[in-house]
């Protein structure tokens, strides 16, 4: 699912890159928010059980929802249109397609937003007290399962997006994409309902929530009306609640309250984390995604993620950790956490360096009061073409190497000639700044100036393709699903844009004898563009191909390293994050800590919105290093944090609350404490 999002919106939408990661980053962050409802309701109302059960439905109608919006054939409200009249590709009438979409996006996160924390609670539940060895290799276990699923889901899903459907008009299949997860979504929760029988169910103890924020209120009021010196100081702020709340309670809130003041610094590791998803997608479209035999696909690179955890997950929980735990030294939980954030840092450091290699392949474009021009010779004759300080000579049917570039100012002249003719024509045409033009010359008095267009590598690793008529006659091309229509002759069409891959180009025109053969062949990369000038040798029209921008030439295969490293990162942060917070919380409240730590991720991805639209950054790797350097101060501040927090027991301390009732009632059976419904809770 998230694996198609970004690419959903820049393709299918057409939004830019900038809207696209803030809306995909705002789901996130909402799939992350909604997790406290889930606690909720399954701490105080349903149950774990009841909860999975009721918004696994709510998510699977989200992902239905969800695939029905990406079908451009959907109707409007009249009915009478379709909402991609014209075959594009994309709808014509993207409200309706946005709309539902967003319908579909907010289902699914409240699904899976409620979902997440009492999935991961419910299976700690099925683990007797004193299995917290078995209870630790589950979590591991329930990690590497989310993830061999994420690595299904991150392969399969691209393959489905990339086959072609549509009634009226062909399409990238994002409607199968999402609808395959939405059938596997359902047969999940059939099985799971299927095995009822056999869980452990922990019956909801009331509103806990309510009963925690009455307690925290009444002891910061409580504190506020003793503020006095004449009242003695008391070993905890909470503890200003004795007076009206028992200690057991107040007991559990302090152990919730120690470990989400621990949580304030984790957002930023997520902020780094699930930019996987947006920016490192976005960097891999700028790459050649060429490795050996194989193509991949600019969404498929987070399979690298999902790959190295299904492999790094069980080495380090059987190998690492007790490799490390042999040599004396003792790693807790909170040095795992700390060990992942730093090398999540790390992960983005190296990205950044990526991108300065990417950057260094980039063609240059126009700034400010420059102008580009390149010339290609479309006529038969040889032609002289003299600017401002420079001369170049071309051939028939050829081109220059390259744009030169001039400050529009200086552009005083442009004349054309021929050898054997003394016609010196000057161009007269106002080149507009900041922009790349063509110059299509066939004879000294006859040229045309195109403006390219083009200014930026394609987007999403697609090649430009355009073509110019050097025939007397117009002509029609296809390719796939898309036409250039009516090119006439000396003139260009405008670029259009296709993928990677082996394409066949068929020129249609009645003047084309039938002798000729009318199709052709060519192989593209990533991120290029070309122009094809249609000329006639034989009779027969003959392509001739000129790279405007050259392909990516930087191997996907460079962002390895920085999966791998926030992949470990991953490993020793995330899990580890998971059985802490389970350990931490007292059983009442394991899924109200489980969302606490849920919500860690939202704010990260509140991060990223904030900091990517407020830097604006002009050079990517800027905002890369100065996400690492977010994290690695937030990293230090953590460490420090961890140093001076002191482990419990929940069992043990309500194991101790236990049989202190039980003295009590033991020493007096007729009388019945006041704060019984609370300890019961």
């Amino acid at each position: 699912m998230r694996a198609l999002l970004i690419l959903y919106f820049t393709q299918f939408f057409k939004w830019d890159d900038n809207l696209s990661t803030a809306i995909y980053h705002t789901f996130i962050a909402l799939c992350y928010l909604t997790p406290i409802l889930g606690a909720l309701i399954a701490d105080s109302w349903l149950g774990k059980f009841k909860t999975i059960v009721s918004l696994s439905i709510v998510y699977t109608i989200g992902q239905v929802i969800t695939a029905i919006s990406s079908i451009k054939e959907l109707s409007e409200v009249n009915h009478n249109e379709l909402s991609d009249s014209d075959n594009s590709g994309t709808p014509n009438n993207v409200t309706v397609h946005v709309a539902l979409c967003m319908i579909g996006l907010i289902l699914i996160a409240l699904g899976t937003g409620g979902i997440k924390p009492c999935v991961s609670a419910f299976g700690g539940d099925q683990f007797e007290e004193n299995q917290e060895a078995q209870r630790n290799r589950f979590f591991s276990i329930f990690y590497l399962a989310i993830n061999a699923g994420s690595l299904l889901s991150t392969v399969i899903t691209p393959i489905l997006r990339v086959q072609e459907c549509g009634i009226h008009g062909k399409q990238a299949c994002y409607p199968l994409a999402f609808g395959v997860p939405a059938v596997l979504m359902a047969v999940a929760l059939i099985v799971f309902v299927i095995g009822s029988g056999m869980y452990k169910k922990v019956q909801p103890q009331g509103n806990v929530m309510s009963k925690v924020v009455k307690c925290i209120g009444f002891a910061i009021k409580n504190r506020f009306r003793h503020r006095s010196k004449e009242f003695p100081k008391r070993e905890h702020w909470l503890d200003w609640a004795k007076e009206k709340y028992d200690e057991r309670l107040i007991s559990q809130i302090k152990m919730v309250t120690r470990v989400m003041f621990l949580y304030i610094p984790l957002p930023m590791f997520w902020a780094l984390f699930d930019q996987q998803g947006s920016r490192w997608t976005l960097q891999a479209t700028t790459m050649n995604g060429k490795i050996g035999i194989i193509e991949i696909q600019p969404d498929q690179m987070q399979t690298v993620n999902a790959i190295l955890i299904v492999i790094m997950v069980p080495i380090v929980d059987a190998v690492v950790y007790p490799l490390i735990a042999k040599c004396g030294f003792n790693f807790t939980s909170l040095k795992k956490m700390t060990v992942g954030m730093f090398l999540a840092a790390v992960a983005f450091v190296v990205a950044a360096v990526v991108q300065v290699e990417i950057d260094k392949t980039l063609p240059v474009f126009p700034k400010g009061n420059e102008v580009q021009i390149k010339v290609l010779n479309i006529g038969n004759d040889r032609m002289t073409i003299s600017f401002p300080e420079k001369m170049v000579t071309l051939d028939q049917i050829s081109g220059t190497n390259e744009f030169f570039t001039f400050d529009v100012d200086k552009l005083t002249s442009i004349n054309i000639s021929s050898a054997g003719s003394p016609v010196v024509n000057p161009v007269t045409h106002k080149f507009e700044q900041g922009h790349r033009h063509t110059l299509l010359v066939w004879a000294p008095n006859n040229y045309r100036v195109v403006k390219d267009g083009l200014n930026q590598k394609p987007k999403k690793g697609q090649n430009g393709i355009r073509f110019v008529n050097a025939l007397y006659e117009s002509f029609n091309v296809t390719v796939d699903d898309k036409i250039y229509a009516n090119v006439t002759n000396y003139n260009a069409s405008e670029y259009q844009f296709l993928p990677s891959g082996s394409k066949q180009f068929t020129l249609i025109s009645a003047e084309i004898p039938e002798k000729c053969n009318k199709s052709f062949e060519s192989d593209f990369g990533f991120g290029s563009a070309y122009t094809y000038v249609i000329s006639r040798k034989d009779d027969c029209p003959e392509p001739k191909m000129f790279e405007d921008i050259s392909p990516n030439t930087i191997s996907m295969a460079l962002q390895i390293p920085q999966y791998f490293l926030m992949t470990c990162g991953e490993v020793v942060f995330s899990v580890t994050g998971l059985e802490f917070s389970y350990s931490q919380a007292p059983s009442n409240m394991k899924s109200v800590l489980q969302a606490g730590w849920l919500l860690t991720v939202a704010v990260g991805n509140i991060i990223v919105l904030i900091v990517a639209g407020a830097g604006q950054f002009s050079e990517q790797w800027a905002e890369y290093v100065l996400f690492a350097a977010l994290l690695l101060v937030v990293c230090i501040i953590f460490a420090i944090m961890a140093r001076f927090y002191t482990y419990v027991n929940p069992a043990e301390i309500e194991a101790q609350f236990d049989n202190d009732e039980k003295k009590k009632d033991t020493e007096n059976p007729y009388c019945k404490l006041d704060s019984v419904s609370q300890t019961q809770m």
